[in-house]
């Protein structure tokens, strides 16, 4: 039997009869299995109710009055129901019941509620639209969420329809003076917050999406990368410790291709294809952006490596956690004597940097090389390092000059 049976009953309260020996005509909604009675204001002789025919008799002028009214409540009701199905939307007997009185059906939901039931739907999907890792970092600024709310309104949630711009706004301020989050990291929780209400949106949970006036605010970012000479000092530095030559070894591969942790320690041998010509390649795919790339492999450092470590498994490089590799770059940093802070961050942009741009290959290249989607995105992140380029391509050409 179905559960979306839709049906509109009257019925008489026989015990709340009045002086003048009347009872009240109720009307019944029910869909879903769930009910709405309600009072329809109109009266009657209890014995002039036929409930079967849903019709007061016999005929004479009050009777008349009654069936006329109860037939205009049913067909208001029945318009209602009409109006809410079109809408295309979830909606119950309550909704049907305020769209025949003219009331908003729009639901009172709550942020915070609705960002978990978010966070539910989009935990379900995991490993079928969506990884893991999305999933975390979703539900990582839900703590933000809950903290902002009782730091501006004193309140552990409110309603969806209480954000607007100014919220937005806030809660940038919030999180850069309460939280000191860079503002990388602001523009990357206000972007998956604007996800998730433009759902809201979609369901028609708020009148408005109140992120198509905001402009996530410009970040400063400042690339650090490895010059030549410190990546000559690794690349000829040798460890006594064996973990730390490994750590070594997975840093200058990735300084020579630019691949991300994920995408380095999850390389497999079935990832290398060879070209016509002879060149080994790279085919992965980004798991940040899930965006296919390619690199050829034509410095001898990562072929070295890729030598070094082959063996029957197959994985193509030793595998190590990312917190542990981090922490073992920073003591080999150390022993070097570099200052600046290694991570895989920093391998990535030694490759875009040192090893490509101070080498004169295009930007162009360099973008497609790093799995970007957009040039813009490349310039955004590594504008700040063309003009020293541009110097040395400069002094270059007064080299050239001078020598003529």
């Amino acid at each position: 039997m179905s559960n979306n049976i839709y049906k509109i009953l009257f019925l008489i309260s026989v015990t709340r009869i009045n002086r003048k020996g009347l009872v009240p005509i109720i009307c019944r909604i029910t869909y879903k299995n769930e009910r709405k009675p309600f009072a329809t204001g109109l009266f009657i002789k209890p014995n002039e109710w036929y409930s079967k025919s849903q019709l007061a008799k016999p005929p004479n002028e009050d009777n008349n009055f009654i069936n006329a009214e109860l037939s205009l409540i049913k067909n208001k009701i029945n318009q209602a129901f009409l109006f809410l199905q079109v809408q295309g939307v979830e909606f119950d007997v309550d909704d049907i019941y305020k769209q025949y009185k003219g009331e908003s059906t729009q639901k009172q939901v709550e942020i915070i509620e609705f960002y978990s039931s978010y966070l539910e739907r989009l935990k379900k999907m995991i490993g079928k639209d969506f990884k893991e890792s999305t999933w975390e970092k979703f539900n990582e600024i839900l703590p933000a969420i809950k903290d902002f709310i009782f730091f501006k309104y004193q309140k552990k949630n409110i309603n969806l329809n209480k954000l607007d711009y100014n919220f937005i706004e806030d809660f940038d301020y919030y999180l850069r003076t309460e939280k000191n989050n860079s503002q990388v990291t602001i523009n990357k929780k206000i972007q998956r917050l604007k996800k998730v209400i433009k759902v809201a949106r979609k369901q028609k949970l708020i009148d408005f999406n109140p992120f198509e006036e905001h402009k996530p605010k410009q970040a400063k970012t400042k690339i650090i990368f490895l010059t030549q000479d410190e990546l000559d000092k690794l690349k000829e530095k040798e460890f006594q410790s064996e973990i730390l030559n490994k750590v070594r070894d997975c840093y200058i591969f990735c300084c020579y291709t630019g691949l991300g942790y994920s995408e380095m320690f999850s390389l497999k041998k079935s990832d290398l294809k060879k070209d016509d010509e002879g060149t080994l390649w790279i085919y992965k795919e980004r798991q940040k952006t899930e965006r296919a790339f390619s690199i050829p492999l034509i410095f001898s450092e990562p072929l070295e490596i890729i030598e070094k470590y082959k063996s029957e498994s197959e994985y193509l490089l030793p595998r190590l956690s990312n917190q542990y590799f981090n922490r073992l770059l920073k003591e080999i940093a150390i022993t070097l004597g570099i200052t600046k802070k290694l991570t895989h961050h920093t391998g990535r942009k030694t490759f875009a940097t040192t090893v490509l741009l101070n080498n004169n290959i295009p930007i162009e290249t360099v973008s497609k090389l790093l799995g970007h989607s957009k040039i813009t995105t490349t310039l955004s992140y590594y504008a700040e390092v063309m003009p020293s380029k541009l110097k040395l391509d400069l002094e270059g050409l007064r080299d050239k000059l001078v020598n003529r």
